[in-house]
């Protein structure tokens, strides 16, 4: 493994939060899978196309890939050990064997140039320590003309699982997250953030589309509201929290919850995010 410079994090992904999404695989995949054509098909994966897929966690996206391009790979790349175990088990299962994963900060892997078709991510360049080093490194493994295709959050508010922990505030300390610029999940919130960031890094052709899709959050609000909680967010709000006050938090959330169920009780919450894609430039470029 190359050196980590992104060590916050590294101890993150390899501390409850990496064990959390490798435990609830499935249920993630659910909540995030919407973006899955969207994003490959943004990336024009073909053949024999070679694909870098950042942050790939327990690498979906990253198998996706592989059978795009039968005659091509797929090489996941992630902090996390956890979830790459889960990934390379997950690959083995269903009969992958084009799709490879890679324990590596994409700011300092030492990724051969020019090696990649395309690189993509869904929701794994948001916590970048130097997003312009990250994405340069990225950008230099890409051939010239090398497609760029990622997911990131847009605004909050037009994300309902941000509007649901918002109704937490009256009893846990849920602050102002989601402030685009700021590190985090809603990093690159701003579009003239991420065109400055690619430009800077090599890219050229840079398009920044709002992409929203549903995803499946619960099967009813109690399942989801204990799941919401369960995340890193949901847990560290609730570990600052006494008793009274968590019990009232969760019933204040599966009150929200309840307006979210669908007819077969399943709790359907609103994404909306950037799809964002991009070229490699040519020298001419």
């Amino acid at each position: 493994m190359s050196e980590i410079v992104n060590t916050e994090q590294a101890q993150a992904w390899n501390g409850p939060e990496g064990a959390h999404w490798a435990r609830n695989q499935d249920r993630w995949n659910a909540v995030n899978g919407g973006f899955n054509s969207p994003l490959l098909d943004a990336a024009r994966i073909t053949g024999g196309h070679r694909t870098l897929d950042l942050g790939c966690g327990t690498g979906q996206t990253t198998r996706l890939a592989a059978l795009r391009a039968p005659r091509g790979s797929a090489t996941g790349l992630d902090l996390s050990g956890p979830m790459l175990a889960e990934a390379r088990a997950c690959a083995e299962r269903e009969g992958v064997g084009n799709a490879s994963f890679v324990r590596g900060d994409a700011q300092t892997h030492p990724l051969e140039p020019g090696t990649f078709d395309s690189a993509i991510s869904r929701y794994g360049v948001m916590f970048f320590a130097d997003p312009e080093a990250a994405f340069g490194n990225i950008a230099r493994s890409l051939r010239p003309g090398g497609r760029l295709a990622f997911v990131c959050p847009a605004d909050a508010a037009l994300n309902d699982w941000v509007t649901a922990m918002a109704a937490l505030r009256g009893f846990l300390p849920v602050g102002d997250f989601g402030r685009p610029g700021l590190p985090g999940m809603f990093s690159l919130s701003a579009p003239d953030r991420v065109r400055e960031i690619l430009t800077a890094a090599g890219f050229s052709r840079i398009a920044v589309d709002e992409a929203q899709v549903y995803g499946t959050w619960g099967t009813d609000a109690e399942d989801a509201a204990d799941f919401l909680l369960g995340t890193g967010p949901g847990r560290h709000l609730m570990q600052q929290a006494d008793a009274t006050s968590r019990t009232r938090a969760r019933e204040a959330l599966t009150d929200h919850l309840r307006t979210h169920e669908a007819a077969d009780g399943t709790v359907r919450l609103r994404s909306t995010s950037w799809l964002v894609t991009a070229d490699r430039a040519h020298a001419a470029d």
